[in-house]
């Protein structure tokens, strides 16, 4: 499990450098946390270029400009936005362990 996971990694990594860029690359660059760390951000974006449709990626890059959208979608009651939040959730935890 943990070779397949560094594999993973190490594909996404080697990569990022050719991701054009995306809506969640670009606004990762821009936000406060990610302090410009574009190699962070490109891993991001391939990530959510492997699990999220353009659109989604749309959504989700509002997130990074406004926490509360994010909040709010969780919280819905929509079918949509549970549905959304459910792939952004997927994308979130696959990001987090490949771009770490």
């Amino acid at each position: 499990m943990l070779n397949r996971i560094a594999i993973a990694a190490s594909a996404v990594m080697m990569t990022a450098p050719l991701a054009m860029s995306g809506p969640i690359d670009s606004a990762c660059v821009r936000s406060d946390r990610a302090r410009g760390n574009a190699p962070l951000c490109g891993c991001i974006q391939q990530v959510a270029d492997q699990t999220l449709s353009r659109s989604d990626q749309r959504r989700a890059a509002a997130f990074f400009r406004d926490p509360n959208q994010a909040q709010a979608v969780r919280m819905s009651k929509r079918d949509a936005d549970n549905a959304f939040w459910a792939r952004y959730k997927r994308f979130a935890g696959r990001a987090e362990a490949l771009c770490r």
